[in-house]
């Protein structure tokens, strides 16, 4: 089935992935790193984009976002790149294209979904092998949203805020919830959504979404339409 066309909405939550060219390694030292994560954030600051969670793996970069308006998330995507290319090739003696394409996008129904999506992007380390749990971790968002290590990066969404009120009730509430893990069905449906650039909530929020957007958020149903209905045939034959 097709990729739709990226779809960005101001306000709204987004998962973001962007993977290496042919998945090679995009970071391979602590200085990568830090120098990737000072451009996310002075591009973040500077094209108004809100990032809630973050994890920089060796061959890509994810990250749950919600931008004020329609171009500033592309702006800053390319901005970074700008930066970060040119210095990744310099340093390691490489030429032509860092990344696989594209970065792909997801819009999330934050009501539903927006924890889930954060618990994920941060236990992807854990995941891949990287590390025997999420807190190991130095270069994901989750040992500020525990209380570990503040960081300026982020920017806390309201869903997190509702975990409770002082920062010690909602570190503790969220070091609680990602003890937990995601299901199999939680973990497919982020890693189908962003990979096909498919809304990820209830059918009531990609409903709203495409009235929003006045264009087609949802994938196509497959085959050709029905001449006749089924039940019109059905009616027919006994008709008959």
């Amino acid at each position: 089935m097709a990729r739709l066309p990226r779809l960005i909405i101001p306000a709204q939550p987004h998962h973001l992935v962007q993977r290496g060219n042919n998945n090679d390694t995009v970071f391979r030292d602590a200085d990568d790193h830090l120098f990737f994560l000072g451009w996310l954030r002075t591009a973040a600051r500077q094209y108004k984009v809100a990032v809630h969670a973050f994890a920089l793996l060796p061959s890509q970069i994810q990250l749950l976002v919600t931008p004020s308006d329609e171009t500033g998330l592309g702006q800053m995507m390319q901005w970074i790149g700008r930066h970060y290319v040119p210095y990744f090739n310099q340093k390691y003696g490489r030429s032509g294209t860092l990344w696989n394409g594209r970065y792909k996008t997801a819009l999330i129904d934050a009501d539903q979904y927006l924890m889930s999506c954060s618990r994920y992007i941060e236990s992807e380390a854990v995941r891949l092998g990287l590390v025997g749990q999420a807190g190991d971790y130095p270069w994901s968002s989750y040992a500020h949203h525990v209380g570990a290590k503040p960081d300026g990066l982020i920017t806390d969404h309201a869903k997190y805020w509702a975990l409770g009120n002082t920062p010690f009730q909602r570190e503790a509430a969220y070091l609680e919830l990602s003890s937990y893990g995601l299901s199999s069905k939680e973990r497919l449906a982020i890693e189908e959504t962003v990979l096909r650039g498919w809304p990820l909530g209830s059918e009531h929020f990609k409903t709203e979404l495409q009235a929003k957007a006045k264009r087609q958020v949802l994938p196509a149903k497959r085959g050709r339409p029905f001449k006749v209905k089924p039940a019109e045939v059905d009616s027919t034959a006994e008709s008959e």
